[in-house]
Parts: structure tokens; C-alpha cells; sequence
């Protein structure tokens, strides 16, 4: 079974390294993965990431570098990069340390063992969190809550970064948001697939603070909210996949 996993990057030349050298070592112990691949896509870094990630990938055959000319935000970045994965599974990976790659093979079994179409790793269930912003922590219960409201779905973190699926259902999925509107907008039009199977599982999270590099702020939790309204009530499903994508054969 191979393994894509994408990788959006802004201004990351500090943690970039190694986060990758830690996918790495988790990658080696994953059985069931027979061949993966990292796609990374540098969002036109304003630091030196570009040049970090071009000088990695020339010892590195498993990898592919993607770059935009514009600094066009993180959901255009997965867009990007996810047109080009080829693997059986996709796994979004940040290139900050908030999450631990540790957890993939938590997060891969359900969809290794067939009982899952795509997996969510949610920060709410995991053991190890570290403690950070109350208001971050209430807006996201908050933009949760009103996604589960449209989507009916019982998740507890759409926010999470940690989201694996089928390949053919995300490469197939027809995607908008540049920013950080893609989270509700995948899982919306997720929502669609009437007999999808979404898994959620318990993840560690170590987030960081504003001067540590943390990007997301309060503009970013009103663009949700108005991503929530607009992809799960003004969206179709011929707006959300191609006429002749089928879930099952």
C-alpha cells in the first residue's frame, strides 16, 4: 500500500528538517506502507525554506517539491500539492512541530484494515496536549459544534490538521479554499458522500504560541464560520465531486 503524504509550507526553515527526519523514522516502522511519497509545496516562504527543501530533496529520492510564485495560503498549498499524490492513502502533514508524526500509525490502521474511508486525528482525545490559548480552544469546540450542526457528523476536532483519506476520494474532491477554510470545506463535502466512513482517533498536540510561529488568528476563525454556511448549505455534490466519482463500485 503506498503512502502520499502533503506537506504545506510558510516560512517553516526552523522545524522543517526535522519534522521530515521524524516522518522518517516513523515511515521505517510502518509495515503495512510498502512505498510512500512526500509532497511538499513551499507557499512562496518569505525565509529561506524554499532553499532548505531544495537542497534536501536532492538525497532524498521519495520526495517532490512543488512551489508557488505567490504566497496564495495553506488550503491553496493542499490543493496544490494533493492534484499531485499518487498513493492509495493521503495524509496531510503541517511542517511546524505541533503534530507528532507518531501518531500515524494510530491514525493509518482504520483505513489499512478497511473499516474507514478517511480518518480525522482529534487533539480533543489525545492524551498529551499542551496546555496553550483558552479562546483558540473554545473556537474551535465552537466551529465544531456548527459543522456537526450542518454535516451531522459527531466529531469533535474538523479543525485538526490530521486528516488521512482514500486517495481517490480527496484527489476527486473538488476543492476551493485557499486559506484555512479548507477544513470545514473538506469536511462538508465529505459529508456528501452519503455512505462515507470517517474514523476519528486520539492524537498528542504540542501547539505553538504567536512568537513561536503560530499563524492562525481570529480572521481566520471568521472565515470558517463563513466557510461552514457557504460549503454545507450553497454547495452540491456536483460542486463537491466529477458526475462519475463513485465512493464504491
Amino acid at each position: 500500500m503506498k503512502l502520499s503524504i502533503v506537506v504545506p509550507v510558510y516560512n517553516e526553515e526552523k522545524t522543517i528538517v526535522s519534522i521530515l527526519d521524524l516522518v522518517e523514522d516513523v515511515l521505517k516502522g510502518l509495515k503495512s506502507i510498502t512505498s510512500y511519497e512526500i509532497v511538499l509545496i513551499d507557499d512562496c516562504s518569505s525565509d529561506n525554506s524554499k532553499a532548505v527543501l531544495e537542497k534536501l530533496i536532492e538525497t532524498r529520492q521519495h520526495y517532490r517539491l512543488l512551489s508557488h510564485d505567490i504566497n496564495s495560503g495553506k488550503g491553496a498549498a493542499i490543493r496544490t500539492a494533493i492534484k499531485q499524490t499518487t498513493g492509495d492513502i493521503v495524509l496531510i502533514q503541517d511542517a511546524d512541530m505541533e503534530y507528532d508524526p507518531k501518531d500515524y500509525s494510530t491514525l493509518l490502521e482504520p483505513l489499512i484494515n478497511g473499516k474507514a474511508d478517511v480518518v480525522y486525528g482529534s487533539r480533543f482525545k489525545g492524551e498529551v496536549t499542551r496546555v496553550l490559548y483558552f479562546w483558540h480552544y473554545m473556537g474551535n469546540r465552537f466551529l465544531t459544534f456548527l459543522s456537526n450542526m450542518f454535516t451531522n457528523l459527531n466529531l469533535t476536532d474538523m479543525e485538526t490538521c490530521y486528516k488521512v483519506f482514500r486517495g481517490d476520494i480527496i484527489r476527486n474532491m473538488i476543492l476551493t479554499s485557499n486559506r484555512f477554510g479548507i477544513e470545514p470545506e473538506m469536511t462538508a463535502k465529505l459529508s456528501k458522500l452519503k455512505e462515507i466512513r470517517i474514523y476519528e482517533v486520539p492524537i498528542s498536540y504540542f501547539g505553538r504560541t504567536y512568537d513561536e510561529g503560530k499563524k492562525i488568528n481570529w480572521k481566520d476563525g471568521v472565515s470558517a464560520l463563513v466557510s461552514i454556511v457557504k460549503f454545507n448549505l450553497f454547495t452540491s455534490y456536483k460542486d463537491s465531486y466529477p458526475s462519475d466519482f463513485k465512493l464504491r463500485d
